[in-house]
């Protein structure tokens, strides 16, 4: 069960299905997208969420990870895809780049109760390993990010985020376009009609793969200071 706050508003049996143009030209996306009634709490848009087929990514994996945190977060960061402890667990950010991500907030002086946390992608693609039992990260294809984006879009009209941090250039390209490159264009505000502030940085898995323990804390440093970016932003906007 996630644990959410949702605004009010029931589901309308006498209105029809929302009529709003999504980011994701994919018709099965959009038919999908079509279930989701005009006055759905976040939850119920979760709920409509874990049985969307579309893709196929639905078939390899557990279930749908939707996205986390109170419908008031002033700060919504959005991934790439939930990893394989976010999928058997059904909540994202829980595995160690979660966990890395929960550190750099706490040093960032960034309130977890501030945040919503989601993904551009719901369900975890996987590979197996050669050998063993381990799951294996796949790169989403453009196709099943756009198949995904009409959740993605219900989230951030929901949340209404002051700040949309896109972690890693998933997420980023996705958000802000094809061309959009986090190794330039880090740390920067971002003008986008999404959120009144939009900035992007790397993914904290990227520095899980870090080479050594000196390039590891050298990137989370960096990757701190993106995120009291983010912290300087919001308190000048809300005063």
């Amino acid at each position: 069960m996630l644990s959410r706050s949702a605004r009010s508003g029931e589901i309308s049996s006498q209105r029809g299905p929302r009529v709003r143009e999504h980011a994701s030209t994919d018709p099965v996306a959009a038919r999908a997208a079509e279930r989701v009634l005009p006055r759905a709490t976040l939850a119920e848009v979760g709920r409509a969420a874990a049985t969307c087929r579309a893709c196929d990514l639905w078939k390899a994996a557990t279930q749908t990870v939707f996205g986390e945190g109170s419908t008031k977060a002033q700060i919504m960061l959005v991934g790439e895809q939930p990893g394989d402890q976010e999928d058997r667990m059904g909540r994202p950010f829980v595995g160690p780049a979660g966990k890395l991500l929960d550190q750099a907030l706490a040093e960032a002086e960034i309130e977890r109760s501030k945040v919503y946390v989601t993904n551009v992608v719901k369900h975890f693609k996987w590979a197996p390993a050669e050998r063993g039992k381990r799951r294996i990260h796949k790169k989403p294809r453009y196709s099943e990010i756009q198949a995904c984006r009409p959740w993605l879009d219900e989230e951030l009209e929901r949340v209404k985020p002051e700040v949309l941090v896109c972690l890693g250039a998933s997420a980023a390209q996705a958000l802000l376009g094809k061309d959009f490159r986090v190794s330039r264009q880090r740390g920067q505000l971002i003008h986008s009609p999404l959120a009144p502030h939009v900035i992007a940085t790397v993914h904290p898995s990227s520095i899980l793969r870090a080479q050594d323990d000196e390039s590891r804390h050298s990137q989370l440093e960096a990757f701190i200071q993106d995120l009291r970016q983010v912290a300087r932003v919001l308190k000048h906007s809300v005063h």
